[in-house]
């Protein structure tokens, strides 16, 4: 028998899969493995429990990330994230890590998503024996990596009928299309030999990558993850379908038309930096979207990345209704080039979720699917191989848009605007990838802006007042009503109105709660509204922060219940209902930074409150290598932005979840 180019490589995938599976029967502690399939794993509840991850994290096979220092492999990554201790960017002249950074808790399921793009231009800049290795723009990015990061970035930022393979790939892309299903075979073993197969279920992988149109440098980028080990031979990347149609059509065809239990979905994320095109009503041949691309979107994109280190896409202030709020870590960017040269730019309210929440229901009103009927997770995007790293107290910088680290930072760890980044949060009955995915398909799912907060939102008709208080609250919840990223269906009765039982709890190494909050957003007519509702909590609590020390104070929740019933209810309008949960005010991680450098803004004569001419002080030289202490008016770099701040010097942080769509 003789096989083809690409019946190899389908062979090779495969075998390298079987192989991995067949010849761990046991794990390498010798626990036997649980079989394939939901509900082997010893911790199971059929009621869900919440599960904290990350699905957009990029390591040195992402080029953007290597160009700017990351030398951490996924292995790495995946050690990281079950609590391992790593070192990162920068490193000194003989490779040693000048940074370590420990996640403040393990987390329970990854999916890496380096860029599908540059896949096999690393493969090939990286190995000498492949063709193309000496080609001068492998050449530039070994020997000048800050140079080749901006000239391979804005390839990827050509428009979309100009796109194409780096001339290194040879023709059509050849050479770079074979480097990447080696290093794409690399990504699928990497995670199967992560994932936990025992019935301990104490860590999950997901086999994905990143989708990376960003046509005139608007953001455009989907994760595409995939359900289990079963996968296409190839990923689909921006140089070889650089519509999300031709990306979605791919998908179908290699994934989900041959019916070998592959299945995939696809994360859209930060909209707010897609300078107007990601709610775009423009399909690929320029007509408005027709009833077969809605339906396809819908099927395709169950979910949507809310916040990530380039800031919040929940909501804008100002947009619709006044909800202060909306100010939570805006970015004064609308474009991907701007984030990266900090080159003010004014975001449109059309590019956040929530007003995309409202164009679908009009969509569907006119062509019977909603396209935006997303589901809400969070992520990082960190291009340090650091998934998880949300810590405000200890925010290495994360890369990528933001600041690269390759030398060591000399004021703020990355560009102020930026933030840590957030979490995915899961409610399935087990750390599986069968029970994880099912529930990202059913969009049982929530974001939140890093602390581990567990919110729960159920939506239905006859939730009592006393339910906060019952030990079966999730149980009856189930059966009387429908989960958060549910359908409500409505109710024979004309004058009943939906009730919302929801409760969050804090984390437990966290900032106290000071209220829990409903968004709705209905449509009058054809006109989106929305209006906010506090429904438990004080935002009057007398929370707060010093800003001197970063010392809360102050009164706050650890755990907050109730059911609200919707007091403006119109059974023939169309609405969504979301959760919003707040912590009290904490200091944001540049203010963190500030006070660990010890600055003293109230004596601008005093530099660093005298500590950096202090060894004793054992503070980061980083923030007093410009300082004479023979002079005091000499000030470190970092002093203009400490005392006279661009950003808020603090912050509430937050969790949403999935909404609950009521339709007539």
């Amino acid at each position: 028998m003789v096989l083809d180019h690409d019946s190899m490589l389908r062979f090779s995938s495969s075998f390298v899969i079987a192989s991995l599976c067949l010849s761990a029967c046991t794990s390498s502690d010798q626990t036997p493995l649980r079989p394939e399939g939901k509900g082997n794993c010893a911790s199971f509840d059929d009621l869900r429990q919440p599960f904290f991850g990350e699905t957009h994290v990029h390591t040195n096979r992402s080029l953007d990330a290597n160009a700017q220092g990351t030398r951490l492999s996924p292995e790495d990554a995946y050690s990281f994230a079950r609590g391992e201790t790593i070192g990162i960017q920068p490193y000194d002249d003989e490779g040693n890590a000048l940074r370590f950074l420990t996640i403040d808790a393990p987390l329970d399921f990854v999916m890496l998503s380096d860029h599908a793009e540059y896949l096999g231009t690393i493969g090939i800049c990286e190995d000498p024996t492949r063709e193309g290795y000496d080609h001068p723009d492998c050449v530039l990015l070994r020997e000048d990596p800050e140079t080749a990061f901006l000239f391979l970035n804005f390839n990827l930022g050509l428009a979309e009928d100009k796109v194409e393979y780096l001339d290194l790939c040879g023709d059509a892309g050849a050479l770079c299309i074979e480097a990447g299903a080696d290093v794409w075979a690399d990504v699928q073993r990497d995670a199967e030999a992560a994932y936990d197969r025992t019935a301990s279920c104490e860590f999950t992988t997901f086999i994905g990558y990143e989708w990376t149109a960003s046509p005139a440098t608007r953001n455009l980028h989907r994760n595409v993850l995939f359900a289990n080990a079963t996968v296409p031979d190839n990923a689909v990347s921006y140089f070889d379908e650089p519509y999300v149609e031709g990306l979605w059509r791919e998908l179908r065809t290699n994934c989900l038309a041959p019916d070998n239990g592959c299945d995939v979905l696809t994360i859209p994320h930060n909209s707010n930096v897609s300078g107007g095109r990601y709610f775009e009503n423009v399909m690929q041949d320029g007509n408005p979207f027709d009833e077969a691309y809605v339906a396809e979107r819908k099927a395709m994109e169950p979910l949507i990345e809310v916040f990530q280190h380039k800031g919040d896409s929940e909501c804008l202030p100002g947009d619709l209704i006044g909800d202060e709020l909306c100010g939570f870590e805006k970015l004064p960017f609308t474009n991907l080039f701007d984030t990266t040269t900090e080159h003010f730019s004014t975001p449109a309210p059309t590019d956040f979720v929530r007003s995309a929440l409202g164009e679908g229901m009009r969509f569907e009103a006119d062509l019977g699917a909603n396209p935006f009927e997303y589901g809400i997770i969070a992520g990082t995007d960190t291009h340090i191989a650091a998934p998880g790293a949300v810590s405000e107290s200890n925010f290495p910088g994360h890369g990528g848009a933001g600041q690269a680290n390759r030398t060591m930072p000399e004021a703020f760890s990355d560009s102020i605007y930026v933030s840590p980044g957030g979490l995915a949060g899961v409610w399935a009955e087990e750390n599986s990838r069968e029970a994880l995915f099912e529930a990202m398909r059913e969009r049982e799912t929530f974001g939140t802006s890093g602390p581990r907060i567990v919110p729960r939102l159920f939506g239905g008709w006859a939730y009592s007042e006393g339910l906060c208080d019952s030990a079966d609250f999730a149980r009856i919840g189930y059966e009387q009503g429908v989960p958060m990223g549910s359908v409500l269906l409505p109710k024979t009765d004309p004058l009943a109105a939906p009730r919302f039982a929801m409760m969050a709890k804090q984390d437990p190494a966290g900032t106290a709660l000071q209220r829990l909050q409903v968004v709705k957003g209905w449509l009058d007519g054809d006109t989106h509204r929305t209006e906010v509702y506090d429904v438990a909590g004080d935002p009057n609590n007398g929370a707060a922060v010093d800003l001197a020390t970063c010392e809360p104070t102050g009164s706050g929740a650890a755990e907050l219940c109730t059911v609200w019933e919707d007091p403006d209810f119109d059974p023939s309008e169309s609405a969504y209902y979301y959760l919003r949960v707040i912590e009290n005010p904490a200091c944001r991680w540049t203010t963190h930074q500030c006070v660990d450098a010890g600055y003293d803004c109230a004596d601008p004569t005093r530099p660093i409150d005298d500590a950096c001419c202090d060894p004793a002080a054992g503070l980061n030289t980083a923030f007093c290598e410009e300082v004479d202490c023979t002079d005091p008016d000499s000030l470190p770099p970092a002093r203009a932005r400490c005392c006279v701040p661009r950003v808020e010097p603090a912050i509430q942080e937050r969790a949403w979840t999935s909404p609950i769509w009521y339709k007539p």
